[in-house]
């Protein structure tokens, strides 16, 4: 009787546990993410992204990260409105799986449009592959991409066509 007890509790313990977190846990928990969880808690987005949601972020992997100069980094890390305004760009609202990617473009919680090609494989902004697939959350979507993406990039077009 004991063991069909202990096997229950067991058994009990098990399945509840949850088999996927929140964005930041999740993030916390791919282990490539360590840089983009430091910002997030620098910019005060953990609570939004531990929120109801759902929500999915391109989130730059630590590899990402380091293609940046590092004054540059930590420059955006003492910058919390920045840093900010890069992170949000970033995320979408809406769960997007790797299967319900199509070519367009999508609104960043920014509130600039991040364009996507799926011509071969998931390209954003001309700029970023999605790599790995999806990392799925309680609250939505993680696709792990192997370059920050900088609006500035945008905003200097914008500008030298003004002159």
């Amino acid at each position: 009787m004991k063991k069909v007890l202990l096997a229950s509790l067991l058994a009990l313990s098990i399945s509840n546990v949850a088999f996927a977190d929140d964005i930041v846990d999740s993030a916390i928990a791919d282990g490539s993410l360590k840089t983009l969880v430091m910002a997030l808690k620098a910019a005060d987005l953990v609570d939004t992204l531990k929120g109801a949601g759902p929500f999915t972020v391109f989130a730059p992997n630590d590899a990402a990260f380091a293609k940046l100069p590092k004054a540059k980094l930590d420059a955006l890390l003492k910058d919390k409105a920045a840093l900010t305004k890069l992170l949000t760009y970033h995320i979408v609202p809406g769960k997007i799986t790797a299967t319900d990617v199509q070519a367009g473009k999508v609104k960043s919680v920014e509130g600039h449009d991040l364009k996507l090609d799926v011509s071969e494989g998931i390209k954003i902004d001309n700029v970023a592959v999605v790599g790995g697939g999806d990392i799925r959350a309680d609250n939505g979507e993680i696709h792990i991409i192997d370059t920050v993406l900088m609006q500035e990039k945008e905003s200097k077009k914008k500008v030298s066509k003004k002159k």
